[in-house]
């Protein structure tokens, strides 16, 4: 796709690495810049401040778009070789899905030899060959979404001066044989994170790098990716990259890990800022998300827990140099998530081992199941709902393989009271892929836990909340006042 945008974020960047001095602890450990560290740009990068390219914007999808979460079922996990990721990692995500290994033809049969070496199954990788500039996928990787019931993809402006990494949605559109839609937005992967819902969090980088108009870039968001409410916060890291999967993690829909630093910290308070703004703002279900924090030292020591990858029922997290700090954020994960399989994952390679500002999220990117079954239970009752003879749950069942629904697998869970779960058949409303089911048997005053489950005929399932009857949705019933 060919740009039409004068590059203003390598403006910006120069001059915000010219009055920061390279402030970081980390690369002020030496005299000249560590341009690995910078992350972003090379030292030959830095010498071109301004980058002018073209860029022909599309209009948008004509049906409706959903951009998924990262939460939701993936086909894949894209990576690029020669990696900035363990041989080790890439044999365990073959073990969970396809990898997509992003590589010229030229290093495929050194990648394969690595590969082969490590023990991975080669039958779940997929070279992809194209030329690239760097291996932070998830920063210029495609955009997944749902236009209507059909993949397609949505291509912004990469906010870096490197042409192979920025041509790579293109890539991956001829590649999958989908449509791909051009939104003239300076963006980056590593400063998105959406619910799946239409709710989206990036911080201030995303106005800075587009001339502060955050009208036009709300509203972009809104008509390319159906991001309706977008969190833009500050960015509490303060530091170059401003990204924020390097402070913060969607985990579920209602929830968010914020990371949380010493009090002696001088960003302490930017971090509590955030954790507020959530924990008093309502998730896509209509009440405040669930913040979970995790601790980091701040600091030298190496801590990027919040730059994990969640892929399918698995999570890896990256591990720092502190192990005891490693064991507590292992944990909160696994209070956070319960049923997935959660794993530290370990890299202290000299050249391309894990930072505060780079680490797993950052050089990987999911796939998302274009077959996938969507469970959109919208209207969650959570709180005190009002006592009648039934109480109903209407959800969204959304086969994008085109199968069928089993219409006798699509169901409500539910238990009274801490009992045993007993189901409620759904059945049509009327309304476009909506069904309706019914609670009963219950009194005033009871404790209501239910989930949503669904399956259609081409194998594939899935359950509203994710985490089904190990934290299933919650409401009370009220109490009548016959006064």
């Amino acid at each position: 796709m060919k740009r039409t945008n004068t590059f203003l974020a390598s403006l910006v960047f120069a001059s915000m690495i010219s009055t920061m001095g390279y402030m970081n602890a980390q690369t002020q450990t030496k005299e000249a810049p560590d341009w690995r560290k910078l992350h972003y740009l090379s030292e030959e990068e830095m010498k071109t401040p301004v980058r002018a390219t073209n860029f022909t914007e599309t209009t948008p999808s004509p049906e409706a778009p959903r951009f998924v979460a990262e939460f939701e079922p993936m086909q894949g996990v894209m990576i690029r070789y020669p990696l900035g990721i363990p041989v080790s990692l890439v044999k365990s995500l073959a073990e969970n899905c396809q990898v997509y290994c992003i590589v010229t033809s030229g290093y495929q049969s050194s990648a394969r030899s690595s590969f082969s070496s490590a023990g991975v199954n080669l039958n779940r990788v997929t070279f992809v060959n194209a030329s690239s500039d760097s291996y932070w996928v998830r920063d210029y990787a495609p955009w997944y979404i749902f236009a209507g019931k059909n993949p397609a993809i949505v291509d912004n402006v990469y906010n870096r001066p490197r042409p192979n990494d920025d041509a790579m949605s293109s890539v991956f559109a001829n590649f999958w044989g989908i449509p791909m839609y051009g939104m003239n937005l300076t963006h980056t992967g590593g400063n998105m994170m959406e619910d799946g819902r239409g709710h989206a969090v990036s911080d201030e980088l995303i106005t800075s790098e587009n001339n502060y108009n955050e009208v036009d870039v709300r509203q972009k968001m809104l008509d390319y990716l159906g991001i309706d409410n977008y969190h833009i916060t500050i960015d509490p890291q303060g530091e170059y990259i401003a990204h924020v999967d390097c402070w913060g993690k969607l985990l579920a829909p209602d929830k968010i890990l914020i990371a949380k630093l010493p009090t002696s910290n001088s960003h302490y308070q930017d971090y509590e800022t955030v954790a507020n703004y959530f924990a008093t703002t309502n998730c896509c279900w209509g009440y405040p998300y669930k913040v979970y924090r995790v601790e980091e030292p701040g600091g030298s020591t190496v801590a990027p827990y919040t730059n994990s990858l969640i892929l399918n029922k698995h999570v890896y997290v990256p591990m720092g140099s502190n192990s005891t700090y490693n064991e507590r954020a292992l944990q909160v994960y696994r209070d956070a998530m319960p049923g997935y399989e959660v794993e530290g994952v370990s890299n202290t390679s000299n050249s391309t081992g894990w930072q505060n500002t780079d680490a797993l999220h950052c050089r990987t990117r999911g796939v998302m199941d274009f077959n996938m079954l969507y469970v959109d239970h919208r209207n969650v009752l959570s709180g005190t709902q009002e006592c009648g003879e039934s109480i109903a749950i209407k959800s969204k069942f959304i086969a994008y393989s085109g199968k069928p629904l089993k219409e006798d697998s699509l169901l409500v869970y539910y238990r009274i009271n801490n009992g045993d779960y007993q189901t409620a058949l759904m059945t049509p409303t009327g309304e476009p892929d909506e069904y309706v089911g019914y609670i009963t048997g219950y009194s005033q005053g009871s404790e209501i836990d239910y989930y949503v489950y669904g399956a259609d005929e081409s194998g594939h399932s899935y359950q509203q909340p994710v985490f089904g009857e190990l934290e299933p949705h919650h409401f009370t019933v009220g109490v009548v006042n016959n006064n």
